[in-house]
């Protein structure tokens, strides 16, 4: 009996196999999410030219939820390169130089310590600038996108000033 139920699932595990592997249960193979060969050249959009001139001849752009990163209003391919030793940045928006530039003063955030500890000079780990501000673009979005966010939806700094 034993010998005749074990000769009974091997039959049918092998007919199943078989049904399986036939052509008319045979999956397509998987396509890229990319929808071309992953091989194929990427085909990203050109690349934008920045908004804005020299420092201080554009708007600012309002941020759409509190903690943000304001993005650069001003062109910024002409810097120099942001190193240990030299920022170009801190030029006009370090705590010395703001008020005479007229530049926006670098955030009190950019002070602390990974702990929160307040520093007496900007953190380095906040040096590198382009890290989380980025230069405004005059692009369309990459998908279509309705977000709203708090500060934008309530009109926002740069809405409030327009109508005083």
């Amino acid at each position: 009996m034993k010998h005749t139920l074990k000769l009974s699932c091997a039959v049918l595990a092998s007919v199943a196999c078989w049904a399986f592997a036939s052509p008319s249960f045979a999956q397509e193979s998987p396509k890229p999410m990319r929808g071309a060969d992953v091989a194929a050249v990427d085909q990203a959009p050109e690349a934008k030219k920045y908004l804005g001139g020299k420092p201080g001849g554009q708007e600012k752009v309002a941020r759409t939820f509190n903690s943000q990163p304001p993005v650069i209003p001003h062109a910024v391919e002409n810097f120099d390169e942001i190193t240990l030793e030299e920022n170009q940045c801190l030029t006009c928006h370090s705590t010395a130089n703001y008020q005479k530039k007229k530049a926006p003063k670098i955030g009190d955030s950019h002070f602390r310590d990974r702990e929160g500890k307040k520093l007496p000079e900007s953190s380095a780990l906040r040096h590198n600038c382009t890290q989380c501000h980025v230069p405004q673009v005059d692009a369309p979005p990459l998908v279509e996108n309705e977000f709203k966010g708090d500060i934008a939806a309530k009109g926002g700094k740069a809405a409030a000033k327009k109508k005083n």
